[in-house]
């Protein structure tokens, strides 16, 4: 009965349009009043809440989106584009090769794709319309490189993964990203030197 309860329930809450972390708490919610007495229903909810919640590693997400909006509104972003401007600038399509240099570089500070995508797409995506990108191919350059950051050590999915595997260290995560990139580049070379 309480299996039936929580599913009619939830697809209920999903057909009048309610969010779906909303929906879950609220069948959950109602599966428990239906079991126990109403006093221990509500206690068990909350304190099952509060201890999802509480999780160290996980506060490192919010403060590196924080991190990233305080980067973005304090000048660093201009500044990351300035740099990677004055590196790959001169190349051909140098603002969408700029973006993707900054999305990297902002990624290895804030950890944060969807910081680096807000951060630098309002920033880059105005000089690219003026030197003449469609605003089309500015969005598509910024959401992929912005995924960059995804990638490069602090981030967030790594400290995740971690979390949900619990038995990962976040640190071991971190170097190993940092040096898959020469693990791939001598694999590389190896393979090179054996078929020339």
């Amino acid at each position: 009965m309480e299996v039936s309860i929580l599913v009619l329930s939830f697809l209920i809450l999903l057909a009048v349009r309610t969010p779906i972390a909303w929906a879950i708490g609220l069948a959950t919610t109602f599966t428990m009043l239906v079991s126990i007495p109403v006093i221990p229903a509500f206690t068990t909810v909350a304190q099952r809440m509060a201890t999802g919640l509480d999780s160290f590693p996980l506060l490192a997400i919010p403060f590196f989106i924080l991190a990233g909006q305080v980067m973005n509104k304090g000048g660093i972003a201009n500044r990351l584009i300035n740099f990677a401007k004055t590196l790959v600038g001169g190349l051909p399509g140098g603002l969408a090769h700029v973006n993707i240099l900054a999305a990297m570089l902002f990624g290895a500070v804030s950890g944060s794709a969807v910081a680096a995508a807000s951060a630098l797409g309002s920033i880059i995506g105005p000089r690219m319309e003026k030197e003449g990108f469609t605003k089309e191919f500015g969005a598509a350059v910024n959401t992929t490189s912005s995924t960059l950051g995804l990638i490069i050590p602090p981030s967030n999915v790594m400290i995740v993964y971690a979390l949900a595997s619990s038995g990962v260290s976040i640190a071991a995560l971190f170097f190993s990203r940092l040096f898959a990139g020469y693990a791939d580049r001598i694999a590389f070379n190896a393979g090179s030197w054996y078929y020339f």
